[in-house]
């Protein structure tokens, strides 16, 4: 696969820096790649067991020099291969300290659930026996407004709690945004709705995060990016049926 085909976006940054996204669908979440010439970034490792599937693309694209892995949120299919990347790569792992802890325990929760939700919640024990990552502790814990140099270029990270405690969007370049679960592009793009810690908090979490003007929206779950425009749409939307 070549460089070019495996990219979801490019962008140039203003220290000169190109950006080159490339996504992966990590069996049960997507997770992205970062590429500068002053190396790789890591967004959300998947469940566990697919750390190879991550090295792999690393080799397609030349590269092995992942320096940073940033979680999202501390559900099992966004943490899983953490660990395992850490050891096989050097790269240490970000997070938001309030999902610092559950990580360190290998935990997932999935608070309150709404839809079919509910029946994810009714075999999560059976999930958990099955695929629960080993404990991970995070190299880095991380809080609203904290900036990060991810290969060079400049990051922050923008607290969107709700899902869990800890949920975070990375915003890179001012224009891309990696935004976990807090919304899905699985059919229709949407904002999260089968599973919250505080239900309350994602109106506002989602008004936040636009408010950042974000040209690029990469999701956790789903096989489309939002442009700007998609995503302004989505929270203008979700505005309106919070007001109705």
């Amino acid at each position: 696969m070549g460089r070019r085909k495996s990219s979801t976006s490019a962008a140039v940054s203003a220290n000169g820096l190109s950006l080159q996204v490339h996504k992966l669908h990590l069996v049960m979440s997507n997770a992205y790649l970062l590429e500068t010439r002053a190396g790789m970034a890591l967004v959300d490792a998947g469940p566990i067991n697919v750390e190879r599937a991550v090295i792999k693309r690393m080799k397609m694209l030349g590269r092995q020099d992942l320096q940073l892995i940033f979680i999202t949120h501390a559900h099992l299919d966004h943490y899983g291969s953490a660990g395992a990347l850490r050891r096989l790569t050097g790269a240490r792992i970000a997070v938001h300290y309030a999902d610092a802890a559950d990580m360190a325990c290998g935990f997932s929760s999935l608070g309150r659930t709404r839809g079919r939700g509910r029946i994810v919640a009714l075999l999560f024990p059976l999930i958990e026996r099955l695929i629960a990552p080993k404990p991970t502790q995070p190299d880095l814990l991380l809080d609203d407004g904290e900036h990060l140099q991810v290969c060079g270029l400049d990051a922050s990270l923008v607290h969107t709690p709700g899902h869990t405690p800890g949920s975070s969007c990375l915003i890179v370049k001012g224009s891309h945004a990696f935004v976990g679960d807090l919304l899905s592009t699985s059919g229709r793009a949407h904002v999260q709705r089968f599973y919250a810690h505080d239900w309350s908090l994602i109106p506002g979490s989602l008004s936040r995060l636009g408010n950042f003007s974000p040209k690029f929206v990469y999701p956790g779950h789903g096989k489309t990016v939002l442009d700007g425009g998609e995503f302004q749409k989505l929270v203008a939307e979700a505005n309106s049926e919070q007001k109705a």
